[in-house]
């Protein structure tokens, strides 16, 4: 029967295996990951908490390492300690690197919420020009329409201008007519003889 410190050895053996593969699991996550930025803080959360779990059960198997019997066991379980934290620092670098990755990715998505906002403004701004040379245009025809229309008023203004005339000058035949009747009906009437 293996002795109660040799299972709790291999259990923490077996579990910093396990937190190892879960850690590369997720690192390959953040590294597939294409947003949105709430995912990428929720892979990187979870890295750490396995990376925290994984550095306790290091110190659990370097603790049960130490407290070995035999000098050839406790020198074996110390070399195996070493390698899972020269592995951990390999994976703390590669963390690391996510987490840079990760803060590029969250400033790159904010270049890029900014330049759609900008590209927006831009296309408002080019209908505001679409719809002003359209107001502009539609001024424009209606003062060509008015010219004609003022053209046309000019013309009968001055149509009108000169039929007065010509009235007045009929009115004033017509009365120079009406006189001279008058006077050769009353040169007639009073003076018949003349």
């Amino acid at each position: 029967m293996a002795a109660p410190q040799d299972v709790h050895v291999r259990i923490c053996n077996q579990e910093i295996v396990k937190f190892d593969l879960e850690v590369k699991a997720l690192i390959q996550d953040i590294r597939d990951c294409s947003g949105p930025l709430s995912a990428l803080t929720e892979l990187n959360t979870k890295v750490k908490e396995k990376f925290q779990q994984l550095r306790h059960r290091i110190q659990e198997l370097e603790q049960s390492a130490k407290e070995q019997d035999k000098e050839s066991e406790k020198q074996l379980l110390l070399q195996e300690v070493e390698n899972h934290k020269k592995q951990m620092l390999r994976k703390t670098t590669k963390e690391s690197l996510a987490q840079t990755s990760s803060a590029i990715t969250e400033s790159l998505m904010g270049i890029s919420k900014m330049m759609s906002q900008q590209v927006q403004q831009s296309e408002e701004a080019m209908q505001t020009l679409v719809n002003s040379s359209r107001t502009i245009l539609d001024a424009n025809e209606e003062f060509k329409s008015m010219s004609g229309t003022i053209q046309l008023g000019r013309k009968l203004i001055t149509k009108y201008n000169r039929r007065e005339l010509t009235d007045k000058l009929l009115i004033f035949l017509a009365l120079a007519l009406f006189l001279a009747t008058v006077l050769y009906i009353v040169k007639k009437r009073l003076f018949p003889f003349l």
